[in-house]
């Protein structure tokens, strides 16, 4: 087995536990892997500026650490700001998106800069697993954005969006999302990143892709990475890392993607799988 050089894995239930902390363990391991010379990379439906809080608890900003953000449309050293990669959506494509998303009851959200624009800034909360959680606070505090109203945003569209989010109760994006994306599923990339956010990004755009874009071009092979993820959206990664991990919390498409599966995300699985394959992190 090739010797790990580079380590990378998704936020939202994989490095965060479930009170969006990173485990002490995991922590950990992580700055042990990171001192001995491996690359870590954060990948993640997350924009980039939802990143760097995570990336300086990790000293990833002293280490060239990578962020694979929105889904594989941008990637950037952390440590120089580099844009190493970007794939955003034309202004056309995004404008007919929020266009077509007028018919739904979901709600679009788009960034730009430090703001995220939505319809409502007091929309109702959606429903999930017998919570109610206010969405557009919950998206726009994880990104580090200040919110901004726009009644269409389409008509406000005039940049190219990395991706453009929607969420919504679960049960109405199971029984609509055909819908949703019908104009667009041989165009575009459109996909669950929760059971509450359906995106849409650009035709052929997901981590397995800005992966090899990124790190190929540096000397490294699929066979020194290992990748960690929990959803649907973590399967190419998965499958494209030499050694793909499932965390035990996760969906069970991925978990029959992935050569190993963990513990979950609240008992220090990244760290497991690390200390199983990694076995000189254990060395005091």
């Amino acid at each position: 087995m090739s010797e790990i050089k580079v380590i990378i894995m998704d936020v939202d239930g994989t490095l965060f536990n479930s009170e969006k902390m990173i485990t002490v363990k995991t922590k950990e391991a992580l700055l042990k892997a990171q001192s001995a010379g491996v690359r870590l990379v954060l990948a993640s439906g997350r924009p980039t500026t939802g990143l760097f809080r995570l990336g300086k608890e990790l000293e990833m900003d002293q280490h060239h650490g990578l962020f694979v953000a929105y889904n594989g449309s941008k990637v950037i050293d952390y440590e120089t700001m580099e844009t190493l990669f970007n794939e955003p959506l034309s202004l056309a494509e995004g404008k007919a998106v929020l266009e077509h998303l007028k018919k739904f009851n979901v709600y679009p959200m788009i960034d730009k800069d430090n703001y995220m624009y939505v319809n409502n800034v007091y929309a109702d909360p959606i429903q999930w697993k017998g919570r109610s959680i206010n969405i557009i606070e919950y998206e726009s505090r994880g990104g580090g954005y200040l919110l901004c109203e726009k009644k269409d945003l389409s008509e406000f569209l005039d940049y190219k969006v990395n991706k453009i989010l929607t969420a919504g109760d679960p049960s109405y994006l199971q029984e609509h999302y055909k819908d949703m994306m019908e104009p667009f599923k041989e165009t575009l990339s459109c996909m669950f990143t929760a059971d509450f956010y359906f995106e849409y990004t650009a035709k052929g755009i997901d981590k397995a892709k800005a992966l090899d874009t990124v790190l190929k071009p540096m000397g490294f092979v699929q066979e020194q990475m290992i990748g960690f993820g929990d959803g649907m959206n973590d399967i190419s990664m998965i499958q494209y890392t030499g050694i793909g991990v499932a965390m035990g919390n996760a969906v069970q498409e991925l978990k029959n993607a992935a050569q190993y599966v963990t513990t979950s995300n609240d008992e220090d699985g990244i760290a497991e799988a690390l200390y199983k394959y990694m076995p000189v992190l254990r060395a005091e």
